[in-house]
């Protein structure tokens, strides 16, 4: 109940942690998982194994990209929103 007493800013802010602290998550997972990759294998029919790995690392990037994006957008959308409010108590005030 004590977030519902906060200003909207202090509230704002309070939300852009919770989306940035996920978003620091999947970007940290997504390297942890971009260490698999390779960029360039020269495989033969015996290392076919090596290729689904591969395709299985490419997969599970491409299934990230998507929450990550938007994070991203959810969280410089909030800072700017922030900012603004910031700003305009700044004027409004001085």
């Amino acid at each position: 109940m004590y977030l519902l007493r906060l200003p909207l800013a202090e509230l704002l802010l309070v939300v852009w942690a919770a989306f940035t602290s996920v978003l620091l998550l999947l970007l940290i997972w997504r390297g942890v998982i971009a260490m698999h990759e390779d960029d360039c294998l020269f495989l033969d029919d015996a290392e076919e194994h090596l290729r689904k790995e591969q395709a299985e690392v490419q997969m599970r990037l491409k299934r990230l990209t998507p929450y990550i994006q938007t994070l991203s957008a959810i969280s410089g959308a909030l800072i700017l929103v922030i900012a603004g409010i910031w700003v305009y108590r700044g004027i409004v005030n001085f």
